[in-house]
């Protein structure tokens, strides 16, 4: 990969340091999508439907479940 010269670095600088990069909260970014990738995991239909009868009859998200079922996991071994 070629190196940047001195000018180019030099605009590079100035630019960013005019027009610095603004995160916002949607979350299309590259990192917050790898990281999104990083958090998805993939079950087998017996399981998710499992997940979706727990959520729905706790009036919670598949999510918050699988978290509460970690915690009390972490809980248990301390």
């Amino acid at each position: 990969m070629a190196r940047m010269t001195n000018e180019e670095a030099d605009y590079w600088d100035e630019y960013y340091t005019k027009n610095p990069p603004v995160p916002g909260p949607n979350g299309t970014g590259f990192f917050t999508q790898r990281r999104k990738a990083a958090h998805s995991l993939t079950i087998d239909d017996l399981s998710a439907d499992w997940l979706m009868t727990k959520a729905i009859a706790a009036h919670k998200t598949p999510a918050e479940i699988i978290s509460d079922m970690v915690q009390r996991e972490i809980a248990a071994t301390r």
